[in-house]
């Protein structure tokens, strides 16, 4: 396309401060044009600090502004369906935050509809971008740990106790944990497994989280605060994945503990979110060692980051717009796209039927 890729954000809070808008001034293909939210103050704040000319509280404008040629949305759950189907009906391309829809059905729909009208479609699966797991996809799709076996993830999360906002209700939120932290596993244990066939899952809840960060009261959790599966993948392989907010000594520097391994029949390798620009890896009769990500997956390709700037667990992410730009500018899809949002979806709602109906359930992906 001719001129830069003109970006609004629709959703100006913390995701789209600390991820997109550092991304999009980065890539000089792109520009930063227009901020949309609900709330007032915080466009006001937005306005100046993003140095922004237009701002509005009516993401329809955004959907119809020929002016506007992609949107990136960080809007709470129940609204990434609504919002996108008005931006894809506007013609513009779209990056979207996890979950992409509140149930398979909503994202599956987000995906046939941007196909369709062959406009680029992203889901915002951030650690697809960290170095070591981009090395780790490589060593596994390339033989380098042999024949890939076993998958298993930990994120493990030291937060305070308190409300999570619309974060912990079923209707705005859809679920918690497994919603919000274990569907970016799902998604990367498929990416370097194949797809998941069958899970057994579970969920549950230990904090009420009854109090504003404040003190004063508000409306208990409705959702999960630690969430688990166990899978079959369609490949051969099983996996054990494990997500909780509750585990107390795991701050990291508010990065908590975020670590993935597969165990091949010739190596295991292991991707860590704390220390991302190395991984651990070791054969058998080895104990697993660290050693530096190849400089060759440190970034994408053509990427302007430097990877030796800013903090490594926090600067991979601005290559989420590198890639969302990059498949708009060449005319391709964006990996992951709504494609791989809906199959992690799919997943997300088998676990929530196994707990209810305490049986394994079976995946089936239809797009």
């Amino acid at each position: 396309m001719a001129g830069k890729v003109r970006i609004a954000i629709i959703g100006a809070g913390a995701v789209a401060d600390y991820h997109h808008v550092p991304g999009i001034r980065l890539d000089p293909r792109a520009e930063l044009v227009a901020a949309c939210d609900p709330n007032q103050s915080l466009l006001a704040k937005r306005k100046t600090e993003w140095n922004l000319a237009r701002t509005t509280t009516n993401y329809a404008e955004i959907a119809a502004d020929p002016a506007i040629d992609a949107v990136i949305i960080c809007t709470p759950n129940d609204t990434h369906h609504p919002i996108t189907m008005a931006c894809l009906a506007g013609g513009k391309h779209v990056m979207c935050e996890k979950p992409l829809g509140l149930n398979f059905a909503e994202s599956a729909e987000m995906y046939r509809t941007a196909r369709d009208r062959n406009l680029r479609h992203m889901t915002a699966f951030t650690y697809r971008f960290a170095p070591s797991m981009r090395y780790l996809r490589h060593l596994v799709h390339s033989g380098g740990v042999g024949t890939p076996r076993h998958f298993r993830s930990q994120r493990f999360l030291d937060w305070p106790e308190t409300s999570w906002s619309w974060r912990q209700y079923k209707k705005t939120a859809g679920a918690g944990d497994l919603f919000d932290m274990t569907i970016h596993r799902i998604d990367y244990a498929q990416d370097l497994m194949g797809q998941m066939t069958s899970i057994c899952g579970a969920v549950a809840q230990f904090v009420p989280r009854d109090k504003n960060p404040d003190g004063t009261p508000c409306a208990p959790s409705e959702v999960d605060d630690w969430s688990a599966l166990i899978c079959q993948f369609d490949r051969g392989g099983v996996g054990v994945l494990e997500g909780t907010t509750l585990a107390k000594g795991y701050h990291f520097d508010g990065f908590g503990h975020d670590w993935a391994e597969v165990n091949g029949s010739d190596a295991t390798a292991v991707y860590q979110l704390k220390e991302p620009n190395t991984i651990l890896i070791g054969q058998h009769g080895e104990s697993l060692h660290k050693v530096d990500v190849p400089v060759e997956f440190l970034t994408p390709a053509d990427s302007p980051r430097d990877p030796s700037q800013g903090v490594p667990s926090t600067v991979f992410r601005y290559d989420l717009v590198w890639e969302f730009v990059s498949a708009i500018v060449e005319g391709r899809d964006a990996v992951p796209g709504f494609n791989h949002g809906a199959s992690a979806q799919a997943v997300a709602d088998a676990v929530l039927q196994s707990f209810e109906t305490k049986k394994w359930v079976s995946i089936e992906t239809k797009l």
